[in-house]
């Protein structure tokens, strides 16, 4: 039919008089071409491939296409008659971040259009779950007639797959990691750029999460390189089938990934997405026939509240991640204000642990553990100390974190073991010591030798020894795993698997490893007692597994007489925890010994309570159209107590103002003199720091329509922007100074 079909789908005749563009008409007057020349010419021109042509009426149905071009599609496909948007879908152009709008509406807008990259719709195939994706290029323009009626378009399309396809290749090598497949470091800075400029006008949030994976060096080190790749490629895959669908991943590089989540400022939902990452990618890993067990640390911060540009909501990522990290690892951390002063501090710490050692800072102390049905001390677990000169007493969550960083654990490891062992042998005989063991002291390779030089120095019955492993050491080579077993078994030291349960433990670590002791994590033992609570059907397992292989069991962290209790009568071996004492120097050991005094008598609450951290700060408390600055005693996910305000009945409602745009709706159930307690409307939950934060906060958007300006949550407590002004009520409380005692009118 050739290009003349055009003419007649148009309700032209050949021959007869018909409109052209004026520069074609100028070009082929110029060189003596009559009507029907042109035709041949352009038939010619048409069946060469290099260009087709298309027309449609004034509703858009398909009443001409080049031969070549329908060939393009299937053989059942109807194209001639058929809407020109239902055969060919639009495609995004290949470096813009904004979605292509559909050809049905570039062609209902009746506007030229030029070179828009289309795909041909192939249903068959993707119905048979494939898809052979052919792109073309299309341009298109309005046709009229005299009187301007709408006759339908005329436009020219020509095949662009080879090139369209080398050019998204190239876009892809550009802004996607070859290794895992995700957005790389320039793709996900563009993407949250352009999401938080969007944003921005539409006042809406987006959650930013930063994760760096633990002892993936470790992987590295011991399996090699290729091993480290497949890994980070399954760690991809898994963060994928686990994450919504409306989140964007990227890897930035190395073990780092991140993670935008348009719409999302739950730090509620944010978190339980946290644990179940963490969950997620510590599950073991099989690669290349070896087991590798990593973790994640996981940094999160909201724009709005934390960062109003990309900047500075990846800087807040990154300072929660930082302190996640410094937590002790495995965990998620919300973004606040106070994390700079932490990084800074963090910084410090570390520079002040090379020395501390030297400095006779570090010392080891003592939790006893005891027979639980007897009391009668067992043996000791040795506890690193640090009394630093300027900060007091440092928690080992926080500088055993920094030693594994800077690479001094093992040398702190080694002067622990042998200190501990030191000790242990001014003891009575039948009492043992036991000794942490980190995975990358176990990784090393003078482990075994340490620990007979130790035992030797000491003259420490190895018998008397106990190294608590935990499972993350079964992660490197099976063969070299199970050989440091074999030769520390050969020392005569007792092995301790420790944090059982708590990781994803497999029945194959009890079966290759010659363990003496399974330690029940703290985890299981917290609510044991509690009615309907599963813990004690775990711990009954884990004893019981025990007692077939032989091994005894410790159960960790008991705090509360039902607790005791309950460990007791599901026939756990040994109990430690602060119900029978806390970690204690090497002289209170001692003094203790010297008296004969090997039994340890429980002292703890009648039962266990949900965990209620005890505070000293000042916090905002509204009451109607006033603000009040109360002090913070006592903090859980359910209440809180607080000190500051005479004369509030039972029943009332407060509004506490935690900071940082975190306001709680409590109502008062106990009220004597300057104290109240307060049950909160909708409980708080964790900021993955072992502290507790609201769900939501007040967004900076309603405080800018306020009149305050645009910027992320400062720190500190102030009062909300409408109660700034002038209250229209006297207050109803007394507010009282508890730090100096005065009373006071507000």
């Amino acid at each position: 039919m050739g290009v003349r079909g055009i003419f007649r789908g148009l309700g032209a005749q050949p021959g007869a008089a018909v409109r052209v563009p004026d520069a074609e008409k100028a070009v082929t007057d110029a060189i003596g071409l009559d009507n029907a020349q042109r035709l041949s010419l352009l038939d010619s021109f048409e069946s060469s491939g290099l260009v087709w042509f298309w027309a449609t009426d004034n509703k858009g149905a398909l009443t001409y296409l080049s031969p070549n071009a329908i060939a393009q599609f299937p053989a059942e496909t109807h194209v001639l008659g058929a809407q020109l948007g239902s055969l060919v879908e639009t495609v995004d152009v290949v470096h813009s971040d904004q979605r292509a709008r559909p050809l049905s509406f570039l062609l209902s807008a009746r506007t030229t259009f030029s070179e828009q990259p289309v795909r041909i719709i192939n249903k068959s195939e993707e119905a048979a779950g494939e898809k052979a994706e052919i792109w073309w290029s299309l341009t298109g323009k309005p046709h009229y007639d005299a009187e301007q009626n709408f006759l339908g378009y005329r436009g020219s399309a020509k095949n662009i797959t080879d090139s369209f396809q080398s050019q998204r290749e190239k876009s892809r090598a550009a802004e996607y990691d070859s290794l895992t497949g995700l957005a790389n470091r320039h793709r996900m800075t563009k993407r949250l750029d352009t999401i938080l400029t969007a944003y921005k006008v539409e006042k809406r949030s987006c959650a930013l999460m930063m994760l760096d994976l633990d002892r993936f060096k470790a992987v590295n080190d011991t399996l090699g390189h290729p091993a480290g790749d497949e890994l980070l490629r399954q760690v991809s895959q898994r963060l994928q089938r686990i994450l919504p669908a409306e989140a964007e991943i990227g890897r930035l590089g190395g073990d780092e990934f991140q993670v935008i989540l348009p719409d999302m400022d739950d730090r509620g939902q944010l978190g339980d997405l946290g644990n179940r990452i963490i969950q997620m990618i510590s599950q073991p890993y099989s690669i290349e026939g070896s087991r590798a067990i990593i973790g994640t640390s996981i940094g999160m911060a909201i724009a709005p509240y934390d960062g109003i540009g990309s900047a500075e909501l990846v800087k807040a990522t990154d300072l929660a991640l930082y302190a996640a990290k410094g937590g002790g690892r495995g965990q998620f951390r919300f973004y606040s204000n106070d994390l700079k002063d932490e990084a800074d501090e963090r910084r410090e710490i570390e520079e002040d642990l090379r020395d501390a050692m030297h400095r006779g800072e570090l010392e080891m102390h003592y939790q006893p553990s005891v027979c639980s049905r007897t009391h009668m001390v067992h043996c000791f677990e040795a506890l690193m100390r640090w009394n630093h000169p300027e900060h007091g007493q440092i928690s080992p969550a926080v500088f055993i974190p920094i030693a594994e960083d800077s690479n001094l654990i093992d040398e702190l490891g080694e002067w622990a073991l042998r200190q501990a062992c030191k000790d242990a042998a001014e003891w009575p005989n039948e009492i043992g010591v036991s000794v942490n063991v980190s995975a990358q002291q176990f990784a090393g390779d003078r482990l075994s030798d340490i620990v007979a030089s130790a035992l030797t120095a000491a003259q420490l019955d190895p018998k008397r020894l106990e190294l608590e492993i935990t499972e993350s050491v079964f992660m490197g080579d099976v063969i070299a795993t199970d050989t440091k077993f074999k030769e520390l078994r050969a020392l005569g030291v007792k092995l301790a698997l420790d944090d059982f349960g708590t990781g994803y433990s497999s029945l194959s670590y009890l079966r290759r490893a010659p363990f003496d002791k399974i330690k029940i994590d703290r985890s299981f033992v917290r609510g044991c007692a509690a009615k309907d609570n599963s813990n004690a059907a775990i711990i009954t397992a884990i004893v019981s597994l025990a007692s077939a292989m032989n091994m005894t069991t410790t159960a960790e962290g008991v705090e509360a007489m039902d607790e005791l209790e309950c460990i007791a009568g599901l026939k756990a071996d040994f109990v430690q925890g602060f119900i029978f004492s806390r970690a204690v120097s090497q002289n209170d050991v001692l003094d203790k010994l010297e008296c004969g005094e090997l039994k340890y008598e429980p002292a703890g609450p009648a039962k266990h309570r949900a965990d209620r951290r005890t505070l000293f700060r000042r916090v905002g408390v509204i009451h109607e159209d006033h603000h009040y600055v109360a002090m913070l005693r006592d903090l859980s996910r359910t209440g809180a107590r607080i000190e500051g305000l005479l004369n509030v009945p039972v029943g009332t409602q407060l509004v506490l103002d935690l900071g940082e745009g975190q306001l709680v709706v409590g109502t008062v159930r106990r009220s004597q003199d300057a104290t109240q307690g307060l049950s909160f409307e909708t409980p708080l939950v964790s900021d993955g720091a072992g502290g507790l934060c609201t769900r939501h906060r007040v967004s900076p958007y309603m405080l800018a329509a306020a009149g305050l300006p645009l910027q992320a949550l400062p720190a500190g407590v102030s009062a909300p922007p409408q109660l700034q002004s002038a209250p229209a009520s006297k207050p109803r409380f007394m507010q009282v100074d508890v730090t100096s005692g005065s009373i006071r009118a507000r």
